[in-house]
Order: C-alpha cells, then sequence, then structure tokens
C-alpha cells in the first residue's frame, strides 16, 4: 500500500472513532436529560385546636348567699332539736333521760364535778356534759363540738332574733331562747373569740327536783 493511501486510511479511521464518540456522549446527555427526579410532596398535618371555655365562677354574692343559708338552717336546727331537750349527734335527752343510760351505752365520764346538788359528768371526746340531779335525771345537755364553735352571735340573732334573756359569766355572755315551756336554748358565747364555746338545752324544772319522777 503506497504511502497516500495509507494517509487516507488513517484520516477515515480516525473520522470514524471520532463519529461514535460524539454518539455516545449525545446519548449519555439525553439519557440524563430524561431521568427526573419524583417530586417530594410535603404533607401538612393542621391540628385545629378546640378552646374549652373558661370555668365560670359563682358571684361572690350568690355564694355569701348560699353560706348564710346554711348557717341559718343549721341555728333553727338547734333550736328543733331543743324543743325535743336534745343537742346535735346525742341521742340522750334532757328531761327524759338519766345518766345511768348515758353510762351504760358511754362508759363512765372523764370527770364529775358537783355544783349545789347537782352533778356535771364530762364526756371529753364526746365533747359533751350531762347535767343530773340526785334522782339521775339529766336536766342540762351541753355540747362543744367543732362546728358549733364556728357561730357567731351575728349569725345566731340573724337566724332566732334577740335573745330572750342575756346572762353574763365571768367574761362570757350567755344569750338564752325559751325553746318551749320545757326546754331552754343556750349559746355561750366566749368574750376572747366572740364565737360560740358551747350551747346547753336546759330544763329548769329538773335542775330543782332532786329525785326523777
Amino acid at each position: 500500500m503506497t504511502a497516500p493511501f495509507k494517509a487516507i486510511a488513517s484520516v477515515i479511521i480516525l473520522g470514524s472513532m471520532l463519529g461514535l464518540t460524539a454518539c455516545n456522549t449525545s446519548n449519555q446527555d439525553a439519557s440524563s436529560n430524561t431521568a427526573t427526579t419524583a417530586p417530594t410532596t410535603a404533607t401538612a398535618t393542621v391540628t385545629t385546636a378546640t378552646a374549652k371555655p373558661a370555668a365560670t365562677k359563682a358571684p361572690a354574692n350568690i355564694t355569701n348567699t348560699a353560706s348564710t343559708s346554711s348557717v341559718t338552717k343549721e341555728i333553727k336546727e338547734l333550736l328543733n332539736l331543743a324543743k325535743k331537750g336534745r343537742v346535735p349527734n346525742v341521742t340522750f335527752a334532757a328531761h327524759t333521760g338519766i345518766i345511768d343510760d348515758v353510762e351504760k351505752a358511754w362508759g363512765k365520764p372523764n370527770k364529775v364535778d358537783t355544783i349545789a346538788s347537782n352533778q356535771y359528768a364530762t364526756y371529753t371526746e364526746k365533747k359533751v356534759v350531762f347535767g343530773y340531779n340526785k334522782g339521775s335525771q339529766i336536766f342540762d345537755v351541753r355540747s362543744s363540738s367543732p362546728q358549733l364553735q364556728k357561730l357567731t352571735l351575728k349569725q345566731i340573732e340573724s337566724a332566732l332574733g334577740k335573745a330572750d334573756a342575756v346572762k353574763v359569766n365571768n367574761t362570757d355572755k350567755i344569750y338564752i331562747y325559751k325553746a318551749n315551756n320545757q326546754f331552754q336554748l343556750k349559746f355561750i358565747i366566749s368574750s376572747s373569740t366572740g364565737k360560740v364555746d358551747h350551747i346547753s338545752v336546759f330544763s329548769e324544772k329538773n335542775s330543782l327536783n332532786n329525785m326523777a319522777g
């Protein structure tokens, strides 16, 4: 093969190789352009906040009225019990009860005090004192329960009106209400607190009798 023909053959071969390379490059670019990345769609979760209604407070005047009504009812119930010779949460009554029955149910008192011809049996845990005569008849039932010691004279007079009589015992005052012909309801108000120290359901007739009958 002559030199001119060799030169021509080399040119043809080189051109073919360059053409193949260009084709491959074009195909790769086309493939790259064809590939598409799927878009990512972010889904936002929307939370709807439901506002809770604010708690409604009862007006102060309504609350106070309800409290006053409850106290008034409590005090009036004391007068109703006094008509039967009783104080709250005590089944033994003045006039009809005897100290022997109390001792059978509650045991011996913590102490017994003698005043004139009568005796007073104190049950400390019960916060109750029984006054009884020589015939063992109960004529006085006293209670100093914590609930009673919250009461004030203003509340008592609001429920029952003014007392039928007022007496002074040392520094304390005794406000006396007539429950009926048999019993008196007494509120002993402490001068140091201005509140009830204790109440007494009292049968004056039985306190003067030395023997039960």
